[in-house]
């Protein structure tokens, strides 16, 4: 068995509890349900921690460009990349928001950057075809997330601030 095989399934173990925690998480706010849809989405923001979801998410894909950028070893690139993938994952399970446009926004979002994390990872660093395409997927993250943030601040009447209060990505690998 390769090297990379266990860290994957450190990555699917961990997803698999992120998706038990966001179904946890799911039926608990199951009350946001009331109220004008300002409020809905303020609740739903609040409760599901957006702004520090997002904030991870942009700094991982952050990390995974400086990684790829610097053509840094395999190691790290398997660390930042799967960290990425599993932080896309672990915000994805607070879907769906009370915003169908938001929803969309952030699904395809969370969903580029698990993309760019796993051809990342894939790429070694050494494959320049999944580099480039990690980077478009990457681009393209940075995008929708700055979509759904946009639109956050609309729904809501405010910005989303997307600081986080620890290390972001610093997830099973970091």
């Amino acid at each position: 068995m390769s090297r990379a095989a266990p860290a994957r399934w450190k990555i699917l173990v961990a997803a698999l509890g992120v998706v038990a925690i966001g179904v946890l998480a799911f039926v608990s706010y199951g009350g946001i349900g009331n109220g004008t849809p300002t409020q809905r989405v303020s609740a739903w923001v609040s409760g599901s921690g957006l702004g520090q979801s997002i904030g991870t998410v942009e700094g991982d894909l952050s990390r995974m460009r400086v990684a790829l950028d610097e053509h840094k070893s395999a190691g790290v690139l398997h660390t930042d990349c799967g960290v990425l993938t599993t932080d896309a994952e672990s915000a994805n399970t607070e879907l769906p928001s009370p915003d169908n446009a938001l929803t969309d926004l952030l699904s395809a979002g969370y969903g580029f950057a698990g993309d760019a994390g796993n051809d990342c990872y894939d790429s070694g660093g050494t494959d320049a075809a999944l580099v480039a395409k990690a980077n478009r997927e990457r681009i393209e993250a940075e995008a929708k997330l700055g979509q759904a943030l946009n639109l956050v601040a609309v729904l809501t009447g405010r910005p989303l601030s997307t600081t986080t209060t620890t290390q972001p990505g610093g997830g099973i690998l970091g």
